[in-house]
């Protein structure tokens, strides 16, 4: 039962951002620059294997699908976590073709979060699909760079000119809210509701972390999974019919609790996939640190590469999209990572169920023909 109460800033609980600019000590910064790999870069990717990739094994896919399974559990998740969920509807609005709510709920035994769910109107139970933000260095929304808010005039100008920068000036959610899908959203910790100290802060976060006995993106996976499995259970959610969509960091996101939780059972990721060492490359955005940190499980690359962790989620339906101009990603190793995840879907007899596409012309974005051309191939795969 969903009970509605009055929202305050006290309700929610979140882990407490360390200081401020990296400089606060007085000392000169460097910028980032090429070398800032270590010169005996090749010799350590030549050590990456990634010997429990189903490529390295071969043999039967189940007994792979477990052992790989368990591993990536054991070194990505920090904790297991079954907290009640307890939410409260804090607000709600009438969009004409649906209802647009602000959802306060537990997302850990640790941190009570607001969360939006936009639900159709109509006679349910409706398929449902779990928003995943990007970063972006943009930290003032999460959960509104996907859903439009109503609430905020700032976040709904901030997140407005987000639109109009990545997708072609639509709100993606509510897009698939007037297609008929249950939509929810929330923050991941420093955006939104939980934005922290910046860009800066998130070395210091990382660090902070890494001492509590955790990592930054296992916490985000752990809080992903456990979003996930709350939208599941929500009563105007068909349950078979549940899937996430991200774009960026969000597509990172994506594959892994598609991978990690029975709960997602097709996923669209956009813009992030491409495989581990083609990341280790002088000049590659992942090399500044700070975000990345809400990507690097450490020492998941001794054992599986990110394409072979998101064939996890095989034979699940999965659409993997990109721009050939996206500057993050080198387009060669795209390509090897699609290739290495069609192999597994391959091998379960799944062909039809996996599409990848590059996008001529485009770069690091999800356009409205890219948003179309993927939520049609999810009205197929959901809608049936």
């Amino acid at each position: 039962m969903v009970r509605r109460v009055a929202w305050t800033g006290a309700m929610a609980m979140a882990l407490v951002l360390l200081g401020n600019a990296a400089n606060a000590q007085g000392y000169e910064t460097k910028p980032i620059t090429e070398g800032n790999l270590p010169a005996f870069y090749e010799a350590l990717k030549a050590k990456m294997t990634f010997p429990l990739s189903y490529e390295a094994t071969g043999g039967e896919l189940q007994a792979w699908h477990d052992k790989a399974l368990a591993k990536a559990e054991e070194i990505i998740l920090p904790t297991e976590d079954a907290t009640p969920y307890q939410p409260e509807v804090i607000d709600e609005i009438d969009r004409g073709t649906y209802v647009a709510r602000r959802v306060v709920f537990n997302v850990t035994a640790e941190s009570r979060v607001l969360g939006l769910e936009l639900v159709p109107k109509g006679e349910g139970p409706f398929p449902a699909v779990l928003m995943l933000h990007d970063h972006g260095s943009k930290f003032d929304i999460g959960k509104e760079k996907f859903i439009e808010p109503w609430y905020d005039d700032a976040r709904l100008e901030s997140a407005q000119a987000w639109a109009d920068k990545f997708f072609t000036g639509r709100f993606p959610g509510d897009v698939l809210a007037e297609r008929g899908y249950v939509v929810f959203a929330t923050d991941a910790l420093g955006w939104g509701d939980r934005e922290g100290n910046g860009y800066e802060a998130q070395q210091a976060l990382a660090s902070n972390m890494f001492g509590l006995g955790s990592s930054l993106a296992g916490l985000v996976a752990l809080e992903d999974k456990r979003v996930a499995e709350f939208l599941a259970e929500q009563p105007e959610v068909d349950s078979d019919r549940l899937a996430v969509v991200g774009f960026s960091m969000g597509a990172f996101r994506a594959w892994q609790v598609a991978a990690l939780s029975d709960a997602v059972k097709a996923a669209v990721v956009d813009c992030w996939m491409v495989s581990m060492p083609g990341l280790m490359v002088p000049g590659n955005n992942t090399l500044r640190g700070q975000s990345a940190f809400y990507l690097s499980h450490p020492m998941l690359g001794r054992y599986l590469d990110f394409p072979d962790v998101a064939s996890l989620a095989a034979p699940k339906p999965m659409l993997f999209f990109d721009g050939e101009d996206d500057p993050l990603f080198p387009t060669a190793s795209v390509e090897a990572a699609f290739g290495k995840m069609k192999g597994v879907w391959k091998t379960y007899g799944a062909e039809d169920k996996i599409q990848t596409r590059l996008w001529p012309g485009l770069g690091h974005t999800f356009v409205a023909e890219m948003q179309d051309a993927a939520f049609d191939w999810l009205d197929d795969k959901m809608k049936k």
